[in-house]
């Protein structure tokens, strides 16, 4: 035969309390992980997809560059606009690269988490100072 709550001793309802509290964890965590799990997959999908449209596009700048390259000829010999076309492409590349270097000098590096780990540290364990025993009795 069932209790009634007000027949019930405080250590069954506290009992019974941390048995739901954990249920309720556990179920909190499974809808995590279901979630977490259904997010991944939209993610690994739509990267694929902007890996598939990044090699598009890289294909069409191919294509321009033999374009433009074409067009320079009709003007200048072969070689001579063929090279335009490269010289330009490398000094984009040397400028991004430099753009790059810059960038990455800027860099913290994680000032702040390690200032935080090491308080959390100093107060896990803290120094114990030992207080010299002086004669004069005070």
């Amino acid at each position: 035969m069932p209790q009634t709550p007000e027949e019930e001793s405080l250590g069954s309802l506290v009992a019974q309390a941390s048995d739901h509290i954990s249920t309720l964890v556990r179920s909190e965590i499974e809808l995590a992980k279901a979630e977490l799990r259904f997010d991944a997959k939209r993610v690994g999908t739509a990267g694929g997809l902007f890996a598939a449209a990044a090699f598009m596009a890289h294909l069409c700048l191919i294509l321009a560059s033999f374009t433009i390259a074409f067009v320079l000829a009709q003007w200048l010999p072969n070689w001579v606009a063929f090279l335009i076309v490269t010289v330009f492409y490398l000094v984009v590349a040397a400028l991004l690269v430099f753009i790059g270097t810059r960038r990455l000098k800027g860099l913290a590096g994680m000032k702040r988490t390690t200032r935080s780990i090491k308080g959390l540290k100093e107060i896990a364990t803290p120094e114990k100072e030992i207080e010299p025993v002086t004669s004069d009795g005070a």
